[in-house]
């Protein structure tokens, strides 16, 4: 069974019975006219799927919710027209409700909640109208230039608590975004004209050696800039799709994919230009698409569309720069060149791009672009099948990235990129905590390795710099770790993920305004962005005090699985925060609850331990006071020490150190052992897991620090003793720490 979030629509007609009993033959016409002239194009032009059709309506599915919008406004203000010479008995009015949600699909139907609100939003339509929920509204708002009417929280059947609704305001704004219907199939007398034309063209053709990329020839449908999603920026903005590859060898998907990549990040670097990251192109990789549709979504006037042919030594690259506002291409050009002149293709494709666009590169930008290192063409090819194994999210490929990344340097010692490469691969894992991959300790080191090797090779890599402003902000070493974040978006001013970096790294050191608005900018670089992005604008929000705008950042992604969601900056955590300060505090316990389902052991000792990075102590309170307020223990489990029974320093040292412990580690439903050497070495034996590491004792706590456990850092607790503890039972004693509750007896 498949689960996935998706945007429903559901539609009926107004009246359809008494429609049907007043003329049933004139009726069917009408609702088959209007499916076949108006309903199925526009749902055609907005990438919309009829799950099912009923005699008096419809339910759909569109890729994102804001096709879902644009497609209702576009069919309703039709209807409207269509309606005008008609009598009024004789009018067919469509009630439209749309929403965001889990859905169940199976076959070729859908089920779930997400379809049932659909279904009830519809119903509270006015005829004529759209109703949406709130999570529609919010996530269109700035997207589609659109007015809302708020009705409130309405209770709705079948659907346990009240949901907010919203009507959409079908004014002049709406009809802005309104484009002609797509036209009808030519007839036949049509076809006879255009093969006339045909052969007129051909003659100018072979007369004047007119090209076939003129950019008065338009070959895709304009977009007007007052239909794009979003607004323009003040300089010129482009997207390059994903590069088709054209290769008889289908493996050599990863080498298309790389191409596109390194232009999207050599362009990134030319800052006269807005470029659209990777992470939005790539989401229309393998689809049919429209360039007025890619431009009008990822709000850009140019797009870049090609392809890539490898056969032995030879590679042919095809591009083409095309106009997303008139339709017109404004270049093109075929580059068949051998392999290892790829990069001299890759320069090229650069500089014609920005002289086509007119855009003035500084003299730093001309410097970096003429003397670009080319690596070995080798190290190159496995450098890109590295990087393909990355961005696959798969540990399984992550780690042999890691080995193609060792290989591509080993062939080539000064390729800084296979270095920057390999430090963002072990950021990562020791962000997402991939173990087995390697220890958060061994991560950390390599990662800050490559980083500063690939910078003592080329000092212009801003993945570099990023990767070292996450360490740096790790060890509270804020200063720095802002310098370095605000390097890499210098060095690199389109790119989405440094900005993304710096977000984080101002949120934590106690800026929240700018990274609020450096988030923003991500963002709006990438229109189409994982998860984590929409994760650190709703931190970023929580951090000003904008709990109700976070909530409606968040509340879309909550229920999202996803490999970044790592116990910490989770969606759920954050939007249970909110909920809690902005006294929702029923929301804010079924987010925690949700969260102790997956990890029962998180506590407030935990998170204060996790997020003892931020700089200003009242963020870092503001924090834990709202997760307390949302449910959260005070320690794993809810555990609750008696202090009458806990033991002192004094007491700790006799328990502790030339002894040996056993009984249960709660944390992991398994029997342990712990051997505690007179120097303060521990050895940690369960089961399934042997650990050697350090303890201490320091303010009446027990401090150990293992390199698998809280990222190698030292975990504190206190020891209480169980009156109702025996010998037997080795429970005797109670340890708990921000990692887990062990019951304990003295071993003999």
């Amino acid at each position: 069974m498949e689960r996935r979030l998706a945007a429903i629509l559901a539609a009926d007609v107004v009246g359809y019975s008494r429609l049907m009993g007043k003329d049933e033959a004139a009726t069917l016409a009408a609702l088959k006219a209007h499916r076949a002239e108006l309903i199925d194009p526009k749902a055609n032009q907005y990438n919309g799927r009829t799950i099912k059709l009923m005699g008096d309506g419809a339910l759909m599915e569109f890729p994102s919710v804001v096709e879902a919008v644009a497609f209702a406004v576009e069919v309703q203000l039709a209807m409207r027209v269509r309606n005008t010479d008609l009598p009024e008995d004789r009018q067919i009015h469509y009630r439209v409700g749309i929403n965001i949600g889990d859905i169940i699909v199976e076959g070729d139907d859908i089920y779930g909640d997400g379809v049932n609100i659909a279904a009830r939003l519809e119903n509270l339509a006015e005829p004529g109208g759209i109703c949406v929920r709130r999570n529609v509204r919010n996530q269109v708002r700035d997207k589609l230039d659109l007015d809302y009417e708020d009705r409130g929280e309405i209770e709705v059947k079948n659907i346990a608590r009240p949901i907010r609704v919203f009507s959409v305001v079908l004014d002049d704004k709406a009809e802005a975004l309104v484009t002609p219907v797509v036209a009808a199939p030519i007839k036949t007398g049509h076809r006879r004209w255009l093969a006339m034309a045909a052969v007129l063209v051909l003659g100018l053709v072979a007369a004047g050696g007119l090209a076939w990329w003129q950019p008065w020839a338009p070959e895709v449908e304009p977009v007007p800039v007052k239909r794009m999603a979003l607004p323009l920026p003040d300089k010129p903005s482009i997207a390059v799709l994903p590069f088709a590859n054209l290769s008889d060898d289908k493996t050599q998907e990863y080498f298309a994919d790389g191409l596109t990549d390194d232009l999207i990040t050599d362009l990134s670097k030319v800052s006269g230009l807005f470029v659209i990251a990777r992470n939005s192109v790539f989401t229309f990789k393998g689809k049919p698409v429209r360039i007025q549709d890619v431009a009008k979504e990822l709000g850009v006037r140019y797009v870049v569309e090609g392809s890539v042919r490898r056969a032995g030594d030879k590679v042919r690259v095809n591009a083409t720069l095309i106009d997303g506002n008139t339709g017109h291409h404004v270049w093109a050009e075929r580059y068949d060149r051998e392999i290892t002149d790829l990069f001299a293709v890759q320069d090229e494709l650069i500089r014609q791009i920005v002289s086509a666009l007119a855009v003035q590169l500084t003299r730093i930008e001309e410097t970096q672009l003429a003397h670009r290192p080319a690596p070995k063409f080798e190290a190159y090819d496995l450098y890109l099948q590295a990087h393909d194994g990355y961005f696959s999210g798969d540990e399984a490929r992550m780690r042999e990235s890691l080995e193609l990344y060792e290989q591509a340097w080993t062939i080539d010692p000064t390729f800084a990129r296979a270095y920057a490469g390999y430090a963002r691969l072990a950021a990562d894992i020791l962000r997402l905590r991939y173990a087995r991959l390697m220890s958060s300790p061994v991560a950390r080191k390599a990662a800050e390795n490559a980083a500063m090797k690939a910078l003592a090779l080329d000092p212009t890599i801003p993945d570099a710099y990023s990767v070292l402003a996450l360490l740096k902000l790790v060890d509270r070493d804020h200063d720095a770790a802002v310098q370095s974040a605000q390097r890499a978006v210098a060095l690199d001013p389109n790119s989405a993920d440094a900005h993304t970096t710096l977000a984080v790294v101002l949120s934590y050191a106690g800026l929240p305004e700018a990274a609020l608005e450096t988030i923003r900018t991500a963002i709006r670089l990438n229109p189409r962005p994982p998860p984590h992005f929409w994760i650190y604008y709703g931190l970023a929000l929580f951090l000003n005090h904008r709990y109700d705008d976070a909530i409606a950042v968040l509340e879309p992604i909550a229920e999202i699985e996803d490999r970044s969601f790592r116990l910490v900056d989770t969606p759920r955590e954050i939007l249970a925060m909110a909920y809690a300060q902005s006294g929702r505090l029923d929301q804010a316990r079924t987010q925690v609850q949700a969260l102790r389902e997956q990890y029962p052991f998180i506590n407030l000792a935990l998170y204060r331990l996790y997020y003892d990075h931020h700089a200003r102590e009242e963020d870092l309170h503001h924090r834990l006071d709202a997760l307390g307020k949302a449910g959260v223990p005070a320690w794993p489990f809810g555990f609750d020490g008696d202090p009458d029974h806990r033991l002192n320093g004094s007491a700790l040292q006799d328990l502790i150190f030339g002894k040996t412990w056993s009984g249960t580690d709660a944390g992991r439903e398994l029997p342990f052992v712990e051997q505690f050497g007179e120097d303060g070495d521990v050895v940690y034996a369960a089961a399934t897991t042997i650990m050697t590491g350090t303890a201490l004792i320091t303010d009446d706590e027990l401090c150990e620090r293992f390199e698998l456990l809280l990222a190698g850092r030292y975990g504190c607790g206190r020891v209480y003793r169980n009156p109702s503890g025996t010998s037997e039972d080795r429970n005797e004693y109670v340890y708990v720490n921000q990692a887990t509750v062990k019951y304990f007896s003295l071993a003999e």
